[in-house]
């Protein structure tokens, strides 16, 4: 029976060293995706409220992956490698946009929306604690945990 695994891939953050006049070079602090995800994860729940908030749209995407899997295998002869891989890819998509939709927001979870993304603290910026940033969606900083979501089948 195959397993549907919903995380990230491990990808280290990096925050540049300090640069100017009289400043020594330190070596680059870093952190991965894999240990945000589970500070995420422990605070406020993404991956586990996306599953309970959307798990018949999930359904759906699996309905309709293995449907195409069988149609190709009907005419080809031979199953496709993945048979999940359209569904995969529409998991990904949907955790996507319910971070970037701020739907987790309005659930009324303590701590959400934080108060980084309310201050518009952004890593992707110049300037990430500039006061005249934009409001951002909550999670999403550098965009690197969202970037790195993968859903995949095993078993």
């Amino acid at each position: 029976m195959p397993t549907l695994h919903l995380g990230v891939t491990e990808v280290a953050y990096s925050q540049a060293a300090p640069k100017g006049k009289g400043k020594r070079r330190k070596s680059a602090a870093t952190i991965t995706t894999g240990e945000v995800a589970e500070i995420l994860e422990d605070e406020y729940h993404p991956i586990e409220n996306y599953w309970e908030l959307h798990k018949e749209e999930i359904a759906k995407s699996l309905e309709g992956s293995l449907a195409g899997a069988l149609e190709t295998a009907m005419m080809t002869g031979s199953l496709p490698e993945n048979a999940f891989a359209s569904a995969e890819s529409e998991i990904e998509a949907g955790f996507k946009k319910m971070l970037s939709e701020r739907e987790l927001e309005g659930l009324g979870y303590p701590g959400l929306p934080t108060q980084a993304a309310l201050k518009g603290v952004s890593h992707r910026l110049k300037h990430p604690y500039a006061k005249n940033n934009p409001r951002r969606p909550s999670l999403i900083d550098t965009g690197l945990y969202m970037a790195s979501f993968k859903s995949w089948f095993e078993g």
